[in-house]
């Protein structure tokens, strides 16, 4: 079965509480990627999940390190996590940049799949920032050079464009999502799903690798209830992972 190594899907929530003359702080931290995980092992993948807080000290920092996996998932969280480590940013020492890294693992015959949100692709205010980053190559999709979220809150649903083994079967129209990035896809892949006119589900390849982009979510806010409870939601990340782990 596929090895897969998921990173991101995870925050901390820093509130104030105003009661008149005073205030209080709390904090809260949160991992949203629950289902998404759960999904993965059901079919009886391998999943490694490091939070975004612990990408420095459990995302490998060298080629030997990923051959441990088939698939490398990215979800919700951004460049600067892959590419200052404690030790470049507060004490200016050299660290392999992961994401050059992740590159070079598909371009020798793994994969990589990102995941939308706020913090990857472009992402809000452009703060993820991928698009400046060396796996921006291997991907199949090129990034916007601004904020790249498309707010749906009114909900779309997304429909399948073309027979692919990691769709055909599936609903033609999927469970309303709230939001996506926008890409543009490269000329040599293929975009097998769309949600409000705009790539959801791109396909390609990269060297000797595979790379797959699904730029909504697979958490709230963007990707509601109703499409984590969908009869389809396992089997197409299912899918999707065995595609990208084939050889």
């Amino acid at each position: 079965m596929p090895r897969v190594l998921v990173v991101g899907e995870s925050w901390f929530t820093y509130s104030v509480h105003q009661k008149g003359f005073d205030a209080f702080y709390t904090s809260e931290y949160t991992e949203g990627g629950g289902v998404f995980l759960d999904a993965l092992r059901s079919r009886g993948h391998e999943v490694t999940y490091v939070p975004s807080h612990e990408i420095p000290a459990k995302v490998p920092d060298s080629a030997e390190g990923f051959t441990q996996f088939d698939v490398v998932v990215i979800s919700d969280v951004g460049a600067n996590s892959f590419q200052l480590p404690p030790q470049t940013f507060a004490h200016s020492v050299p660290a392999p940049d992961r994401s050059e890294l992740v590159r070079d693992f598909v371009e020798r015959g793994g994969a990589v799949l990102m995941i939308g949100g706020y913090l990857t692709f472009s992402g809000v205010d452009a703060k993820a920032r991928w698009g400046r980053t060396p796996l921006a190559e291997a991907l199949p999709v090129t990034l916007l050079d601004r904020d790249d979220r498309v707010e749906l809150p009114h909900g779309v649903e997304p429909k399948v464009l073309v027979d692919h083994g990691i769709v055909t079967g599936l609903d033609q129209r999927w469970p309303a999502l709230l939001g996506l990035n926008e890409v543009t896809a490269k000329p040599a892949a293929s975009v097998l799903a769309e949600c409000d006119g705009h790539p959801l589900l791109v396909v390609g390849g990269y060297g000797a690798g595979r790379s797959a982009a699904f730029t909504s979510d697979v958490a709230p806010h963007w990707a509601p209830p109703a499409f984590l409870a969908w009869d389809g939601y396992a089997e197409l990340w299912d899918r999707l992972v065995r595609w990208l782990a084939a050889p």
